[in-house]
């Protein structure tokens, strides 16, 4: 048994629970697709997550491509963004060729890129921008880069102009970066202004500091990626008021989940999201609908 008030208690239950919502289907706005050979690398990081994080990390959907896309179908997400990110000069433009390619070839992905601070990274945005893309990843921890780099200045412009999204891990969480921290990327925020950014891991462990950025940037989001669950809990557990201050921002909290690198089910993190609506009287099934649906659905485009 399921309900708006426990959420989905397993996978299985996932689509009856969102239908119970009166959605058509989720919006996921933060999930993983990598090139074969990419994403094998990273999921033997986290193979290594005891020495990394201090903590196990079990990659719960270790599965070929063509079947992570159809657990996502079976989960009822109507659309995601596949995230793709850099770690060194090189990659970016690569990279972001494979995911204009994959959004193009899997109806419920949209097409995004990605940017990094080297020669060239304005013109690399300006042709993803081109070719469609509607939504971008910025990974501050693992590009190891300074996202204040002149480099990256026009390219943060262009995007901002275009209204499209860039999903930015700017926070400490697992482990601090060269450059993570809310206050380093708040310098980006405050030169580009209209920037749609969404905060990656609603800043973890910052989670104060985004909710301020959020309040003093009107295009600013925080997704819901690992939030709130009891993985991430026991490592950035969330302020005891959290529900009761998502409802000055309810609009601007968006489904995110990390699919397929989480160590526990999709489900766990509706029921996270599901706790935080059930916790206080404004957010409720209204929030649900809006975080699990409409708001990332209006960010990415989707009609």
């Amino acid at each position: 048994m399921t309900s708006p008030v426990t959420g989905p208690a397993t996978d299985a239950d996932v689509p009856g629970w969102v239908r119970s919502l009166g959605l058509p289907g989720l919006v996921d706005i933060h999930v993983h697709f990598l090139p074969d050979r990419v994403m094998r690398k990273v999921w033997a990081y986290f193979d290594d997550a005891s020495r990394h994080y201090g903590v196990k990390w079990p990659v719960a959907y270790r599965l070929p491509e063509d079947e992570r896309i159809e657990v996502l179908r079976s989960l009822g997400v109507l659309t995601y963004a596949p995230l793709v990110y850099p770690h060194k000069p090189g990659m970016a433009e690569w990279l972001t060729s494979w995911a204009l390619d994959f959004g193009a070839r899997v109806p419920e992905a949209v097409p995004t890129a990605t940017l990094y601070p080297e020669p060239g990274v304005a013109d690399i945005v300006a042709s993803a921008l081109d070719s469609g893309a509607r939504c971008f990843k910025s990974h501050i921890q693992v590009g190891a880069f300074d996202p204040r780099d002149d480099l990256l200045d026009p390219a943060w412009g262009l995007l901002a102009e275009a209204g499209v999204p860039v999903v930015v891990h700017c926070g400490h969480g697992p482990v601090p970066g060269d450059y993570t921290g809310l206050d380093v990327f708040e310098k980006v925020l405050a030169r580009h202004p209209r920037l749609t950014a969404v905060l990656a891991h609603a800043g973890m462990p910052e989670f104060d500091a985004a909710l301020e950025l959020v309040a003093r940037y009107p295009r600013t989001y925080i997704d819901t990626t690992m939030v709130g669950t009891p993985f991430s809990e026991a490592m950035s557990p969330l302020p005891p008021d959290w529900p009761a201050r998502l409802a000055d921002v309810a609009d601007r909290v968006l489904l995110g989940t990390d699919f397929p690198n989480i160590p526990y089910e999709y489900a766990t993190q509706l029921r996270a999201i599901a706790s935080w609506a059930a916790a206080d009287d404004r957010l409720g099934d209204a929030f649900l609908r809006a975080v699990l649906h409409d708001a990332p659905a209006r960010l990415l485009g989707v009609r």
